[in-house]
């Protein structure tokens, strides 16, 4: 798991769901689909949203034009605001 943002408003989460754990050798199981996702945080409303799939695809992509164009806070809280409408879920602690 890598903390991508945190802000105010907003945090953001990579979670690697089936990497391996810090020195820990990866067991050869057969194939293994690589699964990751994207944990997006609205603290204001205290919801969060988990994309995976197209949408961690996309949200990525995302990502890689902000680190060839740096872009201003608002800019980034602008989009994040566009993913947190579809939270659903309120932010549990566990």
């Amino acid at each position: 798991m890598h903390m991508l943002y945190d802000s105010d408003a907003f945090a953001v989460v990579h979670i690697l769901a089936n990497a391996p754990e810090d020195g820990e050798a990866q067991r050869l199981l057969g194939p293994q689909i690589p699964r990751h996702g994207f944990e997006i945080v609205d603290k204001r409303s205290g919801k969060e949203v988990y994309l995976d799939g197209s949408w961690a695809e996309m949200f990525q992509e995302q990502i890689h034009a902000w680190q060839q164009n740096t872009p201003s806070q608002e800019e980034v809280e602008d989009t994040l605001e566009g993913y947190a409408s579809l939270a659903q879920m309120p932010v549990v602690m566990h």
